[in-house]
């Protein structure tokens, strides 16, 4: 299914998407490290106060409204004729990685509320780790976008 009125407005989209999820990825690559560095912090700590602040702040108003963004923008890409081949398999990897993008995120805002409740369990090292999930997941989907392999 597409829309037609959608044609015209097409680069705008992709342009509107592109900035929603360099600014999604962002987020999603600096709140693990921030994480890292919360771990450091006493619990109770005025630094440790700063740091849930300073997660909220960036999970709350870039993250996740970058996330709905690229959501809705890329729906709408979807929707407009010749936005996607549908007979290519590039698309499917794509949206498993974006999904498992937005699994990610969730998992993010998880381990805030830990934070948040001063019941973090999980290590600097743990963190460190995933702080790789979005930029393997970015990679995979930029090449799935641009290369096409299939």
């Amino acid at each position: 299914m597409t829309i037609a009125w959608l044609a015209p407005l097409f680069l705008w989209l992709k342009a509107f998407h592109v900035i929603a999820v360099i600014s999604w990825m962002a987020a999603l690559l600096y709140l693990p490290r921030l994480y890292v560095y919360h771990c450091e912090t006493a619990r109770g700590s005025a630094e440790s106060e700063r740091f849930k602040v300073m997660e909220r702040r960036l999970l709350k108003m870039i993250a996740t409204p970058a996330m709905i963004g690229a959501w809705l923008f890329g729906i709408l890409l979807v929707l407009t004729p010749g936005g996607v081949d549908w007979h290519a398999g590039w698309w499917h990897v794509k949206l498993l990685a974006v999904i498992l993008m937005s699994g990610f995120h969730g998992a993010l805002s998880r381990w805030r509320k830990d934070f948040l409740a001063d019941a973090n369990r999980r290590s600097q090292r743990f963190y460190r780790i995933a702080n790789e999930v979005p930029a393997v997941l970015m990679v995979i989907i930029v090449i799935m976008v641009i290369v096409r392999p299939f």
